[in-house]
């Protein structure tokens, strides 16, 4: 096996499956990404399948083996051993080299400390149901002569046709306002014939019992000097 049809192998079962194991070296994950805004808003992104590698697999997934065993007729040994010296071969060329180009796929690099991860090609695509989609700029958007000619139909039918103005409901008589008034002035009414009353008797008082006041008013100390008799 070559790197050529390696590449191939896991290209098409990743387009149709969300992970694809290589056993001894990592999983292959893609994921389904939702359409997104650039350009400050104003271009709209179609969604796509982001591919990953993570470093971990999974013993039981024989995807892989599977698909290579129906393609060429070897038994399932045979294709684990093909697949296993292969997949060695590719781990050993990472902790030496730091990478490998995978054909139409991307690069598989690594770290110091032999940590993988993987690159995408910017032409990467593994979305079939995205085929034709394309970003789309608000900037340029220019209006059909059809979205034209139906804009201004609805005009003219809304000019032409408007809707009756709705009557105006009746003005609700200020019965409580009305009421308030008559309140206050019941109020004010009261205070003033209060007060009046109150005059009516301080006078009263005042002309039966003209001491009463001055001895509320004032102390007797005061009362002997106001009333000390001038000669």
């Amino acid at each position: 096996m070559d790197i050529d049809l390696f590449s191939d192998i896991v290209r098409n079962l990743i387009t149709r499956n969300d992970e694809v194991a290589l056993p001894g070296l990592g999983t292959f994950v893609s994921e389904l990404m939702p359409s997104t805004f650039s350009d400050k808003g104003y271009t709209i992104n179609p969604p796509y399948r982001r591919l990953s590698f993570r470093q971990r697999w999974n013993e039981d997934d024989t995807l892989l083996i599977d698909f290579y065993s129906q393609a060429n007729g070897t038994d399932a040994q045979t294709t684990r051993k093909i697949l296993g010296d292969f997949i060695d071969g590719l781990r050993e060329t990472l902790k030496t080299k730091k990478a490998v180009q995978l054909p139409g796929l991307g690069r598989l690099r690594a770290t110091k400390e032999n940590t993988f991860f993987f690159i995408a090609d910017e032409e990467l695509d593994i979305y079939p149901y995205g085929f034709g989609l394309e970003p789309i700029s608000l900037k340029t958007h220019e209006e059909t002569p059809e979205e034209v000619s139906s804009a201004v139909q609805q005009l003219q039918q809304i000019v032409s046709d408007p809707e009756p103005a709705a009557e105006p409901e009746p003005a609700a008589e200020p019965v409580q306002e009305t009421g308030r008034r008559l309140s206050w002035s019941a109020i004010l009414l009261i205070v003033i014939g209060a007060v009046l009353l109150a005059l009516v008797i301080f006078a009263v008082v005042a002309r039966i019992c003209p001491g009463i006041f001055d001895s509320i008013l004032y102390t007797p100390e005061e009362l002997q000097i106001i009333n000390y008799p001038l000669r």
